[in-house]
């Protein structure tokens, strides 16, 4: 005869990441053996009975007498990813027994069987434990290997197991699983690159500081080798360090995408990604079956560098406007909806034509009709929405040779580190919510960026000779105020705004050119 449901353990599904707490309910019964696993369970939620039923094995378990019956609730929600099996695992015991239910109680359970008991780390443990904490739950256990980038959870109890007998022996008051400590977490080695590696190109090191400094869009337009790649490498060496709330963010994406290394901790420096330009929209942006973070969102809070941008697909290099506004991507399929915080420093490179030399006689053999179609693949729209346009021009010999770089990644840090510091400050005295000035909203700019006479004269001008979209306008203002913090002035004034002007040269016909 059929018993009741005698058992509940606690687990986590995330779509996205937006984590749902899931009830493991577990019917328990003798009569002809059956595992079964209800609540729309995709195909890896419902293979973990043949692992469950392999490591239950390993522990003198015998299932072959016995009806399961697990639900997963609720019932509407669709399940994905292997994180289910412990939760499974502990809620069978726990019907047939084996493990005190008392105990179970406001803890989530997360890992992966293997088929000996062993706890295999999982995806997502970070924003899945942190929906938890959020909900109210106190304590979880996960994996060994997952230890170390949930330990910085605030409020949550977190120990680590690395079989499923110690979970057992736990929950019996038999052994206290170890809690993860923050001595678990490992940092990511520093760069090795230093912005004093850059020869020349002066003014494309000072937009590179002004972009770090404001968070800013970036785009360089230069022949081969004038050190555009060189350039934007570097940028990762001038960003300041993250805050702590930052690398939370960041970490809950990579750990979503699988990318976090097993006993990494929190990631502390800022991501580069460098995607290849033969990547696909859904590539780009995010997508997939469970979805997952695409690029621009692993980018988050760092720097997503698309070299080459007029050989990407237009599909996949249009598609980043809306982000590039929002600051998030919200990816919709059929069956499932996601959204990924999506705010890096976007820093691009090309060329001025399909060889790369317009303007030189004695190299550039494109024709006219060639070179418009070649600078026709950027549209103006999204040139509209990047805040710092440059132009490289070709080094010399002379550059190459004099021995003489620039000033040191240290050195240049330090002023970005402080016009950030000049930000955080109008935040913390309540005055703004941007974090930095690429957010700042038209209230914001009218408060911190309001130009004097002479000033407004020039944005006049500005406006009138460029054709600069109201966009465009903003975001000159908002470069601006950012010039004016490097500066260490609480106001902006007419040198700021010249500045920030010679910064939009692409506006003139929204295409890469090259003048003089």
């Amino acid at each position: 005869m059929r018993g009741s449901v005698q058992a509940s353990t606690v687990a986590v599904t995330l779509c996205g990441l937006e984590p749902h707490l899931v009830q493991v309910e577990v019917d328990s019964g003798r009569g002809l053996p059956c595992f079964s696993i209800v609540g729309l369970p995709e195909i890896t939620v419902r293979e973990s009975r043949v692992r469950v039923r392999a490591a239950l094995r390993q522990l003198d378990v015998d299932l072959n007498e016995f009806v399961i019956t697990v639900n997963l609730a609720p019932a509407y929600l669709r399940k994905t990813g292997s994180a289910f099996d412990l939760a499974i695992a502990i809620g069978v015991l726990a019907a047939l027994g084996r493990v005190a239910s008392g105990r179970l109680k406001d803890t989530v359970l997360l890992g992966e069987l293997s088929l000996t008991g062993q706890l295999r780390p999982v995806r997502g443990a970070l924003p899945a434990l942190l929906g938890a904490q959020r909900r109210g739950l106190k304590q979880a256990v996960v994996p060994t290997d997952n230890a170390a980038e949930v330990v910085a959870i605030d409020g949550l109890t977190t120990r680590a197991a690395s079989h499923l007998n110690e979970v057992v022996r736990h929950f019996n008051g038999q052994v206290e699983l170890a809690l993860a400590t923050p001595q678990e977490a490992k940092c990511a080695p520093s760069s090795q690159v230093d912005l004093a590696e850059v020869r020349g190109q002066a003014t494309a090191r000072r937009a590179l500081e002004i972009a770090a400094a404001g968070s800013h869009h970036l785009l360089m337009v230069g022949p081969p080798g004038a050190g555009k790649t060189m350039l934007a490498r570097r940028l990762p060496t001038i960003l300041p360090p993250m805050t702590p709330r930052e690398s939370l963010a960041v970490s809950a994406v990579h750990s979503v995408a699988g990318l976090l290394e097993h006993g990494q901790g929190l990631l502390q420096e800022r991501p580069f990604r460098a995607p290849h330009h033969t990547i696909s929209p859904a590539a780009l942006l995010g997508g997939g079956q469970p979805l997952r973070p695409g690029e621009i969102s692993l980018a988050h809070h760092g720097c997503l560098f698309l070299d080459e941008l007029l050989e990407f697909q237009r599909r996949a290099i249009e598609s980043m406007r809306e982000p590039l506004d929002s600051g998030e991507v919200t990816i919709c399929r059929a069956r499932s909806r996601a959204v990924f915080p999506a705010q890096p420093m976007l820093v691009a490179a090309v060329n001025p034509c399909p060889c790369g030399h317009a303007g030189d006689p004695t190299r550039c053999r494109c024709s006219p009709d060639r070179i418009q179609s070649y600078r026709n693949r950027l549209s103006g729209p999204l040139i509209d929405r990047i805040d710092l346009h440059v132009i490289l021009p070709a080094l010399t010999i002379r550059h190459i040779s004099d021995g003489q770089g620039g000033e040191s990644s240290a050195t240049v840090r330090a002023r970005v580190v402080r016009a950030r510091d000049r930000q955080r400050d109008r935040v913390k005295r309540g005055q703004t919510l941007a974090p930095f000035n690429a957010k700042l909203s038209s209230s914001d700019l009218d408060r911190f960026a309001k130009p004097d006479a002479k000033g407004r004269c020039l944005l006049q001008r500005a406006v009138e000779k460029m054709g600069l979209s109201m966009r465009s306008y903003q975001k000159l203002r908002r470069v601006a105020r950012t010039v004016a913090d490097l500066d260490g002035s609480d106001t902006v004034r007419s040198d700021h705004f010249a500045e920030a002007i010679q910064f939009r040269c692409l506006d003139r016909d929204s295409r890469p050119h090259v003048s003089s």
